[in-house]
């Protein structure tokens, strides 16, 4: 996925195929936050900003590496989306069979579950850097703070509708409750996200 260009991917996600969909969708908004992050961060550089140069340094070191780990959820989405589609074709003409086949689906939508969550993590991280990049962020790209917000409060939305629907499949009681508390983040996250656009919007009215 990451060898394709932009409008290969997005033939791939029109196309009537089972993956990419809206896991990688959501994945690459969050490879998209972090990148608008750390593009911000490259221009609060030099003498201007000289008293943040640690903030910042540390911002785009982190972006950088999270926008690493959001494009592989991205690839990751599409493996696992794949094991379920394989874990649904396994045969089911015998009683053991049906044990078996039950159990790979179960074990499939945990991959299936964790990847969103994942990505729900990352999306919950851009917003907390953007939290702090906003103040001391060049002026003059401040916009792209709050695009970055709402890149992440719609991969946060997304990935936390691909948690769901996984959920009633998913056998272990642990694993389902740990997932379902990531989804339930989701909601902080776009508020929070809510508030760093509405901070920027009220800055770029003046």
């Amino acid at each position: 996925m990451r060898e394709e260009t932009i409008g290969d991917f997005l033939f791939h996600l029109a196309d009537r195929v089972p993956a990419p969909g809206g896991g990688a969708a959501a994945a690459l908004q969050a490879a998209q936050a972090v990148a608008l992050l750390g593009m911000v961060a490259r221009y609060s550089t030099g003498e201007k900003y000289a008293e943040h140069t640690s903030l910042i340094e540390r911002i785009i070191g982190e972006t950088d590496v999270l926008r690493s780990e959001a494009l592989r959820l991205a690839e990751d989405d599409a493996a696992a989306f794949g094991a379920v589609a394989e874990a649904y074709k396994l045969p089911k003409d015998t009683d053991e069979a049906k044990d078996a086949r039950s159990a790979a689906i179960a074990r499939a939508l945990v991959g299936a579950g964790t990847v969103p969550a994942k990505v729900v993590a990352v999306a919950r991280r851009a917003v907390e850097i953007a939290e702090e990049l906003l103040p001391v962020a060049n002026r003059n790209v401040v916009s792209d703070v709050a695009a970055a917000t709402e890149a992440a409060r719609a991969a946060a939305a997304t990935a936390r509708v691909n948690i769901e629907i996984n959920l009633g499949g998913i056998k272990d009681e642990k694993v389902r409750a740990e997932l379902a508390a990531e989804a339930a983040e989701v909601d902080d996250v776009a508020a929070r996200a809510e508030q760093v656009t509405a901070a920027v919007r009220e800055e770029i009215a003046k």
